[in-house]
């Protein structure tokens, strides 16, 4: 047999909070394959806020899983890494990516979830829990309204990624811009509601729980950048 394929799966925006009960959650539950999954949720980017954590906890409980929340901020847990290396999904949140990986570093967490990648944990996140896999991409984590550049991130992913492609309205000509001019390396958008799926470093595919909504790849060209839509794979709410 084939081992699984070490998978990661960034979405553009949307989450259980936003979404409950999303089609794409329970694609996640369903790739662990245990009928019980563990799964850790790293709140840091948000800054531990307790209604998500509530509201994780609460969400996934009703289906089936052994959920625990990884508090940096006021840490309740000695041993990080036996923690989540004994998870079969890995969760992050949105919210501010540099502070993120700042606080990862002090922590470990960063070598740590690049060990739980090594080992085929299946790991997922949305907005900033989905540029964190990536070399680097565009983050709003210096000012609310001024996008930036960021890279230096856990780089397991190749090239960038913008999240929120249709739901800001400035993220897709400035993403074209840094791409074009090489300030960001080429990579790829997703639109909210869609996830990209990434097997050992791969794109396989990109999974939507929101009608119409698209991944995209964003590459320099000769005319400055070139945009090629991908169709994302529909999935229906059970």
């Amino acid at each position: 047999m084939n081992p699984r394929p070490r998978t990661i799966v960034a979405v553009g925006g949307g989450s259980f909070r936003t979404y409950p009960g999303n089609a794409l959650d329970t694609w996640l539950l369903a790739r662990t394959g245990s009928p019980r999954p563990r799964v850790a949720f790293l709140p840091t980017a948000a800054g531990d806020p307790e209604p998500a954590l509530e509201a994780f906890t609460r969400s996934f409980l009703e289906r089936g899983c052994e959920p625990t929340v990884v508090r940096l901020f006021q840490r309740d847990v000695i041993d990080l890494t036996a923690l989540l290396l004994a998870q079969d999904l890995v969760l992050v949140s949105g919210g501010n990516t540099a502070n993120q990986a700042a606080i990862w570093r002090v922590h470990g967490v960063d070598q740590i979830l690049l060990a739980a990648y090594a080992r085929g944990i299946l790991l997922a996140g949305w907005s900033a829990g989905g540029l964190c896999w990536f070399e680097s991409g565009l983050t709003d984590s210096f000012h609310t309204t001024a996008l930036a550049p960021l890279s230096g991130l856990l780089g397991v992913l190749p090239g960038s990624f913008c999240p929120h492609f249709d739901s800001e309205e400035n993220r897709r000509p400035l993403y074209h811009q840094l791409v074009g001019s090489g300030a960001l390396p080429p990579g790829y958008a997703a639109d909210d509601g869609v996830g990209l799926v990434f097997e050992d470093g791969v794109f396989r595919e990109a999974l939507s729980f929101l009608p119409g909504a698209s991944a995209y790849r964003v590459e320099p060209h000769a005319a400055g950048v070139r945009e090629t839509r991908i169709s994302a794979r529909f999935l229906a709410r059970d």
